[in-house]
């Protein structure tokens, strides 16, 4: 009986109170309040509400309580937490010690300061030549709307402040500030048209976002016997393993205990962290999951999705396995990606995005998104550029994710209100989804939603929000946000100029949204997106097919894009430039980077290894022969496998040659195209034979795990 009673304390103890750790790492407004002097709370609320600056008295009083509240959760160093352009986060952790007294006890100081400032060395990122390497003076600038919070590790717990990074001279350096100016920038262009609508209390509207993580967990013992997975992050080699996803028995299957045990880890480190993270599932490929939040404003769940992916890391650790964020870590089975969803509301509570039940009566709606679609068209290369990197390339068009072709997913609902308003200049009527009958008597018939969703659209909508689709699962959701800010900034800019001069509004926007869905209706469509024929159609329609990151990069400095981005201040020419010339960088260090892994690997695994396997199978037909039986299977074998050996020596020969040439090249671009087109074919010319030796070659003396072992022994 008291065993019993014992067991039932247990477990009754391991009850996880999710209300009551949710934020317990993360200085909130709640937090403030209780903490900050009611003048101070107000003056910090309506600086995060409204903009502004904090005087330095306050900011010594904010700084204060923030460390108090960080001692007493056994914080020792603070860090300005920020987000470079390498597209992970940066950090340097300073102890909050200062010189004892003369007493010699230790006081821990603050202040407000260090707070708002920091100084972290800006000449060891990348910055396209906005900074020259001698030059190592930048600033982090806290960003007071995105709350603080304590990490912890082996490290000890470190108050992390969310701040900005800039040159001594103020250009961006980082992917958070052009996330906050296209913030701004889009809110108030939308503000200028929710008042042409009659909103008088609205004063800011709130880009939200949702990000969709996916990634693939392997057993860690297994990972640090793969080189391709700890310097590239994915397979450079490996054959298909005899089971993949063709039974689709992954998706939304069964979790098993070892992931939900990491699963229920991960949750409870996001949710102290203050991450809503919500929804956990399988996702189609073998080994591959998905964890989705709930929305927030855009630059904390940019804040947040950073924490998730590192969080990932961490946790997985724990549990014995390694988290793969990479886009493509595994050839024939599904890449990872990361859903986007967005959204414009009003801090009033209105979503510039719900169609209502009857969209056509929707004006407010219609025009907003008549100038989604028109920014969509307008600037598709630049919405595609925003979704690229190096291993997204191995995902985007590939049967599997959207293809590189920017369109617009709007559903039977609204493409059938657009098709009436184009062809007749008047909406009367809405397409109604009615009811789905079960058929039996104990289950209730269902709301049918008036339109389906499409999972092949780069960029859909999903009911209340827009879905862009392309992002990679490694990603930072920050320059895809920024994107979108500012080229539905522009669209409403352009709108909103027109009506607030037009002498009869309801005419003159009736005008305007059938003008606007007539010369950008190309970008619609709800087809098969995986399809050859749309491949076609999108090129009749003049839509740009961009296959590539290198191209896409391209797309930063035209003309057009510059206009745009100089405009709302996001973006000047300077860091356009800068930006181009780091994806150049980037995409050729990656490469390289890969390419020398897959030298390495052949060298020094895969050749030593089949060779020694040939010197078995020689042995095996000299036997053979000398016993006076047939040796023909050994002798077919043995001349195969030495036949792609050869194969397999050529190729590394010039994939080296094709390296040495690369280094030759000086010009960013032309270098980068270089490793696209030349090195990357070498690459690939490489791991067909190799690929093939593995079919061929005894497992027990195959030098690294299998694709088997790794996606199927987890």
């Amino acid at each position: 009986m008291e065993n019993s009673k014992n067991k039932e304390e247990t477990k009754m103890s391991e009850v996880l109170n999710v209300e009551e750790i949710f934020g317990s790492k993360v200085f909130t407004l709640g937090k403030m309040r209780e903490r900050l002097p009611k003048s101070v709370y107000k003056e910090v609320k309506k600086i995060i509400d409204h903009g502004g600056e904090l005087s330095l008295a306050t900011a010594d009083v904010v700084a204060k309580a923030m460390k108090d509240w960080a001692i007493e959760n056994g914080a020792t160093h603070y860090t300005h937490w920020f987000q470079p352009l390498t597209g992970i986060t940066a950090e340097k952790h300073d102890a909050f010690v200062t010189h004892p007294d003369e007493y010699g006890k230790m006081i821990m100081e603050f202040s407000g300061k260090e707070l708002i400032k920091g100084e972290p060395d800006a000449s060891s990122f990348p910055s396209g030549g906005l900074r020259a390497t001698f030059e190592a003076r930048g600033y982090t600038a806290w960003d007071i709307t995105s709350p603080a919070f304590l990490k912890e590790d082996a490290t000890g717990v470190i108050l992390c402040i969310p701040t900005a990074f800039c040159s001594y001279k103020g250009e961006a350096l980082d992917k958070k500030t052009p996330l906050l100016r296209s913030m701004e920038a889009v809110s108030t262009q939308a503000l200028r048209i929710v008042r042409l609508f009659g909103n008088t209390e609205a004063t800011k509207v709130v880009a939200s976002v949702g990000p969709e993580q996916e990634y693939f967990l392997v057993d860690r013992d297994k990972y640090l016997k793969r080189e391709d997975l700890i310097f590239a992050g994915r397979t450079l080699f490996g054959a298909p393993a005899p089971k993949g996803q063709e039974l689709e028995d992954h998706y939304f299957g069964t979790i098993r205990e070892r992931i939900g045990s990491f699963m229920k880890d991960l949750n409870i480190e996001l949710w102290k962290l203050g991450v809503t993270a919500k929804t956990q599932h399988n996702e189609v490929a073998p080994a591959q999951h998905e964890l989705a939040p709930i929305y927030e404003t855009a630059n904390i769940a940019v804040d947040h999705n950073q924490l998730v992916m590192e969080t990932m890391k961490k946790v997985a650790g724990r549990h014995g396995m390694t988290c793969l964020l990479h886009e493509k870590p595994f050839a024939g089975v599904n890449g990872s990606g990361k859903h986007n969803n967005w959204s414009l509301g009003t801090d009033n509570g209105v979503n510039l995005l719900d169609p209502g039940d009857t969209p056509n009566e929707n004006i407010q709606f219609l025009l907003v998104l008549a100038c989604i679609l028109k920014a969509v068209d307008t600037h598709a290369d630049l919405l595609r550029q925003s979704a690229s990197d190096v291993g997204n390339d191995h995902r985007l068009g590939a049967n599997e994710a959207p293809p590189a072709i920017i369109s617009v997913f709007l559903g039977e609902q609204l493409e059938d209100v657009v098709k009436q308003l184009v062809e007749t200049g008047d909406a009367t009527h809405s397409i109604q989804g009615g009811k789905l009958l079960t058929g039996v008597s104990t289950l209730p018939d269902l709301d049918k939603d008036a339109t389906d969703r499409n999972r092949t659209s780069p960029f859909a909508f999903t009911g209340n929000k827009f879905e862009f689709r392309m992002v990679g699962s490694a990603d930072s959701i920050a320059s895809p946000n920024t994107t979108l800010n500012a080229i539905v900034a522009e669209a409403f800019c352009e709108a909103a100029d027109i009506l607030e001069k037009a002498d009869d509004f309801d005419i003159a926007v009736h005008d305007l949204i059938k003008k606007y869905l007539t010369e950008h209706q190309r970008i619609i469509f709800n087809g098969n997106g995986y399809s050859e024929e749309w491949v076609e159609e999108a090129a009749r329609r003049g839509l740009p097919n961009i296959k590539s990151m290198v191209e896409a990069s391209e797309t930063l400095t035209t003309e057009k894009s510059i206009k745009l981005f100089e405009k709302f201040g996001i973006f000047t020419k300077a860091e356009l430039e800068s930006r181009e010339e780091v994806l150049y960088e980037t995409y050729s260090k990656t490469i390289n980077i890969e390419a020398l892994t897959m030298v390495d690997m052949a060298k020094k695994q895969y050749i030593p290894a089949v060779m020694e396997y040939t010197r078995t199978l020689a042995d095996t037909v000299l036997a053979v022969k000398s016993a006076g039986a047939d040796a023909t299977v050994q002798t077919t074998v043995l001349k195969s496998i030495s036949e792609k050996l050869a194969e397999t020596q050529a190729a590394e020969t010039a994939l080296e040659d094709k390296l040495a040439e690369a280094a030759g090249i000086e010009d960013p671009k032309k270098l980068a195209f270089f490793y696209k087109d030349v090195v990357h074919t070498a690459m690939d010319d490489l791991r067909t034979p190799v690929d093939e030796l593995e079919m061929m070659v005894d497992k027990k003396v195959w030098p690294v795990p299998t694709y088997g072992d790794l996606i199927f022994e987890v």
